[in-house]
């Protein structure tokens, strides 16, 4: 007996592929123009549309799940940039693909692993699906041969004007002209070849390539609810997806180090002075490191060894005050705010109560949050175990995240 509200079965073998690896430059760049305060506030900077947040998922994902509930396709890709590759990777049951410098990269490479029938291609940032529109596509299909490509589109109900240089232009008859959407459904290996025997870097779609090429362009009613959310004034397409969760996220960290002989001691972003300094591939900072992996690990990122390894030369006596900025300004990227952290310093030496303030001052300053919302706390072991003997220092941290709310960007 089939299950209520599952998937609806397809005619044919279909892949689903979400471009996702864009860098939200438009976006970011139009967000700041339109709130001038966002300069100064590199808060509002730092989020890439396909991130945010949708209850607890990112917006990507919730796509991805509301196409998913609909249609029983026999793949889902989603392409990603470099830097979230390991990230989406970890978070995903769907097949995850490094994109390319454009999106025609990004498709191609997607395309390397399908191996479906037909493939239906959606922007992320078209977040509203129509699933009216994706049926009128699939009624174009004829058969497993079909080599179409099947895409909606909008008319055009403003005047256009079609300019050529400064001084010169042509008003265009509105009639004649569509205005393209996504999703876009095309007969998988009819695409492949074309992108293979093409400068596909040229396409801004599959529907230019098939045109090009000499195939079947079928085109169907498309829908004002497809918007693409391109500017940050496009962000009220939101509303019907629903906002952010407001419940704290709480990661866990902790790190050890012992000490060395005659390198400086870094303890909490502070030099301390000391004839001893921690062991460590980077400046060994293991108040930073514990509460590195603490952000990683309310993100489920993995941890601090997978993002700097300690066998790259790149990160031989790095600043952990760096790192620790790169990794909150990447948990801002992808749509996170840390709320507030706290540490337990385990050390016989050195003395932390007089490095406290300073400790959370620099801290709250990396994370751009208030010293009030820092805490450090220290202990001894009683002269038990390494940390007793003092032979290093052991830290363990708790950091709060918090989903960003987009109705405040």
């Amino acid at each position: 007996m089939p299950l209520l509200n599952a998937p609806r079965p397809l005619p044919y073998t279909i892949a689903l592929v979400l471009m996702a690896a864009g860098n939200s430059e438009r976006f970011a760049n139009s967000n700041q123009e339109s709130n001038p305060s966002n300069f100064f506030n590199p808060k509002a900077r730092f989020i890439k549309k396909q991130w945010l947040r949708i209850g607890e998922k990112a917006l990507w994902q919730e796509v991805a799940r509301n196409f998913c509930a609909q249609y029983a396709f026999s793949e889902v890709i989603i392409t990603a940039s470099k830097q979230d590759l390991f990230y989406m990777h970890n978070i995903s049951e769907h097949t995850i693909v490094l994109g390319g410098d454009s999106r025609a990269q990004s498709l191609k490479n997607a395309l390397e692993v399908v191996k479906s029938d037909f493939v239906l291609v959606s922007d992320v940032a078209r977040c509203n699906v129509d699933f009216s529109v994706v049926e009128r596509l699939l009624a174009c299909i004829d058969s497993v041969e079909s080599k179409i490509c099947a895409v909606p589109y909008l008319s055009v109900a403003d005047t256009a004007f079609y300019k050529e240089s400064e001084n010169k232009g042509t008003y265009l008859q509105r009639e004649s002209l569509k205005l393209i959407q996504t999703p876009q459904l095309s007969h998988t290996q009819t695409l492949k070849k074309i992108l293979d025997s093409k400068d596909y870097t040229k396409f801004s779609d599959e529907s230019s390539a098939f045109f090009e090429s000499g195939f079947d362009v079928k085109f169907v009613a498309g829908s004002r609810q497809l918007h693409k959310l391109t500017f940050g004034e496009d962000l009220g397409i939101l509303q019907s997806l629903g906002v952010a969760s407001a419940e704290n996220i709480i990661g866990s960290g902790f790190d050890v180090h012992g000490f060395e002989e005659g390198k400086e001691m870094v303890l909490g972003g502070v030099k301390i002075e000391s004839p001893v300094g921690f062991k460590a591939h980077s400046d060994g900072d293991v108040a930073l490191h514990a509460l590195s992996d603490a952000i990683l690990g309310a993100m489920n990122a993995g941890d601090i060894g997978q993002w700097f390894p300690d066998t790259s030369r790149e990160f031989k006596g790095a600043d952990s005050k760096k790192l620790l900025q790169e990794l909150y300004h990447y948990a801002r990227s992808v749509g996170f705010e840390v709320v507030r952290c706290d540490l337990t310093i385990l050390a016989q030496t050195p003395k932390i109560a007089p490095f406290k303030q300073a400790m959370k001052e620099c801290i709250a300053e990396l994370l751009e949050i208030e010293v009030a919302n820092v805490s450090i706390k220290a202990s001894t072991t009683e002269g038990l175990g390494f940390v007793g003997r003092k032979e290093g220092v052991a830290v363990s941290a708790l950091a709060t995240l918090r989903a960003i709310d987009w109705r405040r960007i």
